[in-house]
């Protein structure tokens, strides 16, 4: 069961009256995509205009099929709102495909994205058991016809499977399975599964797993190999149940994760720190270790979790859930480039984040007692562009993971 309908959402000032132009080369998007997370779990969608803005009253608000929840905070043992996930990823999109995690019902679903309204989503079958709990994290790739999804709760791990067009997602395959000792819902944000993504040439499938270093307990990158590639002679792909655990000396709670263009490094936040860059020397993600090149330290953080690379300035942006600013940092040593303080707009912080063309879009989902909202920020002036309110909607605190269509 779904449903779709127009919702009023409130349009905060602009704070430039002119964006920036927009880099060439790279292209505005065309909509964000964010899971609300509530127990009648949903993606609302927000269409962006020419100029890579949101309008007033256009976003639309379709029910997933399955069910939301809540992960406990262990340092205030209640529910973790803001970050009720502790994960990036929480939605992801191939071609014209959306996948969106259900925690509270251990499910994945899957979309079709109209190509003449974005804001349209068509539920593709049913949600898709997870034979894991607490799923918190997706991804997908449009090449392969492969997704997976990271579990968090006390059945914790990755399971992929295929999925095409006509028949949506296909039975998941076996747990690849992370000892975490975790519950259902998990006590974190430590010991917890953050982010699961895609090599660029979607070879391999990464999962970044946090460390508790008050329990001496130590994180962890995961690369599974993508083996047998569809074409016209071979069968679907499939993604390997052996792969390779790193552990980056220097690193501690791994999190929001994204591969750098044109190189085999990645560029990772780690909350305890920051953010880094690692390498492996260019050889195989499933047999090879990767270590630290580089190691960026944000002062006056709460907790760098989030991460996205600009295409306008070739630097990653990370977001804090505490401290309401973006940092840039260095794709090359993860040292700091800027910090773009965004306090001004009233938001506690900012969780996940995506760009395109020369902006950067952060969610904040609010804690209650804040709007919950989406800031545009032009990466190559560092100035705020627009604060977008979300109003008039079951969508919130709880909220998590933003998806951009291209």
């Amino acid at each position: 069961m779904h449903f779709q309908s127009i919702l009023p959402l409130a349009l905060a000032p602009l704070v430039m009256a002119r964006p920036h132009c927009r880099s060439s080369g790279s292209g505005n998007g065309k909509a964000i995509y964010m899971l609300s997370n509530e127990h009648q779990n949903a993606v609302l969608a927000l269409p962006m205009n020419r100029h890579g803005l949101f309008s007033n009253g256009t976003g639309t608000l379709t029910a997933t099929g399955g069910a939301g929840m809540t992960a406990i905070n262990g340092d205030k043992h209640a529910p973790s709102n803001p970050d009720a996930l502790f994960s990036q990823g929480a939605v992801s999109i191939a071609g014209q495909h959306l996948f969106a995690v259900n925690p509270g019902s251990n499910s994945v679903s899957m979309f079709a994205i109209s190509r003449h309204d974005p804001t349209k989503l068509t539920l593709i079958g049913e949600p898709v058991a997870v034979p894991g709990e607490f799923p918190v994290t997706v991804a997908a790739s449009a090449s392969s016809q492969v997704v997976c999804v990271g579990t968090s709760g006390a059945v914790a791990g990755m399971s992929c499977a295929s999925f095409s067009a006509q028949h949506g997602i296909e039975a998941m395959d076996a747990l690849r399975p992370f000892d975490l000792g975790q519950t259902t819902p998990p006590v974190g944000p430590t010991n917890t599964v953050s982010h699961v993504f895609l090599a660029e040439d979607d070879s391999t499938v990464f999962a970044t797993v946090k460390g508790d270093p008050a329990k001496n307990k130590t994180g962890f990158l995961a690369a599974f190999p993508i083996d047998n590639a569809p074409s016209a002679c071979k069968a679907k792909a499939s993604v390997s149940q052996q792969g390779m655990r790193s552990s980056p000396e220097g690193t501690a709670v791994l999190f929001g994760s994204t591969t750098i263009p044109g190189s085999n490094n990645l560029f990772v936040t780690d909350a305890s720190f920051g953010g880094a860059v690692l390498n492996n020397g260019g050889n195989d993600n499933a047999k090879v270790a990767f270590r630290v090149k580089g190691k960026g330290v944000v002062d006056g953080q709460s907790a760098t979790c989030w991460s996205v690379i600009s295409p306008a300035t070739r630097t990653a942006f990370v977001t804090d859930v505490g401290v309401n600013r973006l940092v840039e940092m260095s794709l090359e040593d993860a040292s700091i480039k800027s910090i773009i303080d965004l306090s001004k707009n009233g938001d506690p912080g900012l969780i996940d984040l995506r760009a395109a063309g020369n902006f950067v879009y952060a969610l904040s989902p609010g804690d209650g007692s804040t709007q919950p909202a989406v800031t545009v920020v032009d990466a190559v002036t560092k100035k705020q562009v627009q604060h977008f309110e979300v109003a008039g909607v079951d969508f919130g605190k709880n909220a998590q993971g933003m998806a951009m269509l291209l």
